[in-house]
C-alpha cells in the first residue's frame, strides 16, 4: 500500500483528489469544517517537502455549472485552516488550468472549480481523467467519502500514474482503521448496529458475523428481530417481510457463535414527536397505538456491560430517534460507554452518517479512536466490498 511515506514531493505538483463536499449555509459559508480539516496532514506534508498542491473535488450534485455549487465560496476557508495562499482556478481542466498549474512554485495551492460541473466526472470518462492527469506529477487520492464511486477523478486518472500515485494521510487512515476492525481486532469484537432498516444494514451484518463475537442490535431494525420472533410490537417501524431474514440472522449468529443483545426494553411514544406521552416497556409488549423510539434503562445498562468487556468496537447507527432530545438518551449512553471502553484501551470505530452526526452533536469526537469521513464508503467497506478508489491505487 502506498502513502505519502513512500515519495518526496520536492519540486513535484501533487495532483490531490481531496472531500471538500462541505455544507454551506445561504451566505455560502461553511458550516462543518471537518473534511477540509482531515485533508490538512496530507497537504502539509507535501508543502513542507517543498511540493506544491492541486487540489480537486465535487461540492453537491450540480446540474452543469450552477454558482451556489462553485467551490470558490469555501476558498476564505480552506486558506484559514491551512494557513496558505490558495489560488483559484475557474474551471478543473482546459487551458487556463493547465496554465495556472504549470505556474505552480514549490510552497504553492491551486483549487480547481468543482468537478461534477462537468457531467464527465461522474461518469467515469477518460479522456476527461487524461485532461486532469496533466495537471499533476503523482496523483494522490485522499477522498475517502467518494472511493466508492468509479468516477474519472477518484479512480480513472490513476491510470496516468502508474508508478506516481498513493493514498493520503485521511484515506490510509479510514483503509487501517476498518482493517483493524475486520481483520486484525483484537477480541473479543463488538458490532453496533442501529437505525432504521434491517434491509439497509443486511450485507453489513452477514459479512461481519465471521469478525464479530457479540452484535448489538438497536435502533428502529429492533423491532423486525422482535415481531420476527413473536412479539407485539404496537405502532413501531417493522419490515415484514424482513422477518424470515431476521430470523435467519439469529440463526447464523447462534452457529457462528456470536452473541446477539437486542434491547429487552424501550422508551415508547404515543406519536412520533418529541412531546409525546412516554412509558417504558418490555420490548416484546409494546401497547397498540405506541411506537419504540428508544432503547429502555434496562437495555443501556446490558449494553453497558458488553460495550465494556470488549477490545475492539464498530459502531454504526444510533440507537433511538436521537435527533428528538426525549429519545436521544440510549445513544449518549452508548457513546459514554464506548468512550469509556476506549479510555480502558479499546479501539472503536464509528461510521455511517447517523452515528457520526451523533458523535459529533453529543461531544464524543475526541472520545473514540476514529471516527470515519465517508458515509457510503465506510458501508461499503464493512460489506467487504474493494472499493474503486482505492482498488485504483493498489492497481
Amino acid at each position: 500500500m502506498k502513502t505519502l511515506n513512500d515519495f518526496n514531493f520536492k519540486d513535484k505538483k501533487a495532483l490531490i483528489r481531496v472531500d471538500f463536499n462541505v455544507p454551506l449555509n445561504d451566505k455560502f459559508e461553511v458550516t462543518d469544517a471537518t473534511r477540509i480539516v482531515s485533508a490538512k496532514p496530507t497537504i502539509i506534508k507535501i508543502l513542507e517537502d517543498g511540493g506544491s498542491c492541486v487540489l480537486m473535488s465535487h461540492l453537491g450534485r450540480p446540474k452543469g455549472v450552477q454558482e451556489e455549487f462553485s467551490l470558490k465560496h469555501i476558498v476564505n476557508k480552506i486558506e484559514d485552516i491551512l494557513g496558505v495562499e490558495v489560488k483559484f482556478s475557474p474551471n478543473c481542466v482546459g487551458p487556463e488550468a493547465e496554465k495556472m498549474a504549470n505556474a505552480l512554485q514549490p510552497g504553492e495551492i491551486l483549487l480547481l472549480e468543482n468537478l461534477r460541473f462537468h457531467e464527465e466526472e461522474t461518469k467515469g470518462d477518460r479522456d476527461f481523467a487524461k485532461q486532469l492527469s496533466k495537471l499533476g506529477d503523482i496523483y494522490v487520492n485522499d477522498a475517502f467519502g467518494t472511493a466508492h464511486r468509479a468516477h474519472a477523478s477518484t479512480t480513472i486518472v490513476a491510470e496516468f500514474f502508474p508508478e506516481n500515485k498513493c493514498f493520503g494521510s485521511l484515506l490510509a487512515q479510514e483503509i487501517e482503521s476498518i482493517k483493524k476492525v475486520m481483520e486484525d481486532g483484537e477480541k473479543p469484537v463488538l458490532a453496533v448496529l442501529g437505525g432504521a432498516k434491517v434491509s439497509s444494514k443486511i450485507t453489513i451484518i452477514e459479512n461481519i458475523l465471521d469478525k464479530v463475537n457479540h452484535l448489538i442490535i438497536g435502533g428502529g431494525m429492533t423491532f423486525t428481530f422482535i415481531k420476527a420472533q413473536g412479539g407485539s410490537i404496537g405502532d413501531s417501524i417493522c419490515e415484514d417481510d424482513k422477518m424470515e431474514l431476521a430470523l435467519d440472522i439469529l440463526k447464523q449468529a447462534e452457529a457462528k457463535g456470536v452473541k446477539i443483545h437486542l434491547p429487552v426494553d424501550v422508551i415508547a411514544a404515543d406519536a412520533f414527536s418529541n412531546d409525546a406521552n412516554t412509558q417504558v416497556v418490555d420490548v416484546k409488549h409494546i401497547p397498540d397505538g405506541w411506537q419504540g423510539l428508544d432503547a429502555g434503562p434496562k437495555s443501556i445498562e446490558n449494553f453497558d456491560a458488553v460495550v465494556n468487556e470488549c477490545k475492539t468496537i464498530l459502531w454504526n447507527g444510533p440507537l433511538g430517534v436521537f435527533e428528538m432530545e426525549n429519545f436521544s438518551k440510549g445513544t449518549i449512553e452508548l457513546g459514554n460507554s464506548i468512550a469509556n471502553a476506549t479510555k480502558n484501551g479499546a479501539f472503536s470505530l464509528v461510521g455511517g452518517g447517523d452515528s457520526v452526526a451523533a458523535v459529533k452533536q453529543f461531544g464524543f469526537e475526541n472520545k473514540v479512536s476514529y471516527v470515519s469521513t465517508g458515509g457510503g464508503a465506510m458501508l461499503e467497506s464493512l460489506e467487504g466490498k474493494t472499493l474503486p478508489g482505492i482498488a485504483a491505487i493498489l492497481d
